[in-house]
């Protein structure tokens, strides 16, 4: 299933670059790079700026370049005076126009994602998922996008695949294996139907129905990390919260989903708690469930995100 997510861009320059060369880019941060992970080929984006949203893409081509001091255009880096750090954008998705159009997001159609924003105080990560429905109504959106002769790069680029490793990150393109990059490969994971169907199995849930899995939604008191519902809800929807732990779980990671799990209210049913390690003893509340997840590839060497996908497990 193709997903859809909102780029954000940080100011009109860069807006109108993305939008002059059909291309996101996104910096060489943990944020960025877990942006150039999660966002896959084939799915669709449009770019969030000034709460509006421009265009519908989909991503035809993905690449991150190594020669980080004669990056190909359209980014330059940014050199920081306090920190003397520069930042480069290397890692780039190449996007093919669908549609046109500059929508704030207070229309309606964009609620799921409006919703998330105010949530969160503004958007101040790289990318925010929308939902399949908010996807089919941004489809009929302003007026299809016509084929234009795309700008090319002129400099030769080499590219590489970013690694992850838990021990220090001493070669380039290697980085930190944080959390999120463990939510976007559990999410990921999640979207093989006969593991999403294991999982629903285990909480009682088997209706023939198709569910997506949906990236960090928040809440009033924070959000959480990945959340399954209905992908075309009619009547009434299904949802189930699922948290990820990088490191044990613990008392107060149970008590947080039950809080998930109780704000979204009757149409959940039951959180998933994700971890690395989990407890022997632990009191688990009603509709709350454990899991534990583990790589079958030793994550203190480097690693691409497409082998750490490919050796995750889960153990309910």
């Amino acid at each position: 299933m193709e997903e859809y997510f909102l780029v954000a861009v940080s100011n009109r320059e860069n807006l109108n670059l993305c939008l002059d060369w059909a291309m996101a880019g996104f910096p060489d941060t943990i944020n960025g790079v877990w942006a150039y992970c999660d966002i896959k080929l084939g799915d669709f984006v449009s770019f969030l700026y000034g709460a509006k949203a421009y265009n519908l893409y989909r991503v035809v081509g993905k690449e991150a370049v190594r020669n980080p001091q004669d990056l190909p255009p359209p980014w330059k880096p940014i050199f920081f005076k306090q920190s003397g750090k520069t930042c480069y954008f290397p890692f780039r998705l190449k996007l093919e126009l669908m549609r046109v159009f500059e929508e704030p997001l207070t229309r309606r159609e964009f609620a799921y994602i409006a919703e998330n924003l105010l949530q969160r105080g503004g958007y101040w990560k790289t990318h925010f998922q929308a939902d399949q429905t908010t996807l089919q109504q941004v489809s009929v959106m302003g007026k299809i996008g016509k084929e234009e002769t795309k700008r090319e790069h002129t400099i030769p680029a080499k590219l590489f695949q970013p690694k992850f490793s838990r021990g220090r990150q001493k070669v380039e393109g290697t980085y930190p294996f944080r959390e999120v990059i463990v939510q976007s490969i559990l999410r990921q994971h999640l979207l093989r139907p006969e593991v999403l169907r294991e999982l629903l199995n285990r909480l009682g849930i088997e209706e023939d129905k198709e569910f997506e899995v949906l990236g960090e939604k928040a809440f009033a008191e924070g959000y959480v990390d990945i959340l399954i519902k209905n992908s075309r809800p009619i009547g009434k929807n299904m949802m189930v919260a699922v948290e990820v732990k990088l490191g044990a779980a613990g008392k107060k990671d149970v008590e947080q989903l039950e809080r998930y799990v109780k704000e979204l209210g009757e149409e959940c049913k039951g959180g998933v708690l994700l971890a690395e390690k989990v407890p022997k003893r632990i009191t688990l509340p009603e509709g709350v469930h454990l899991a534990k997840y583990s790589f079958s590839t030793d994550l203190s060497s480097s690693r691409t995100f497409e082998e750490l996908l490919g050796s995750i497990k889960l153990e309910f």
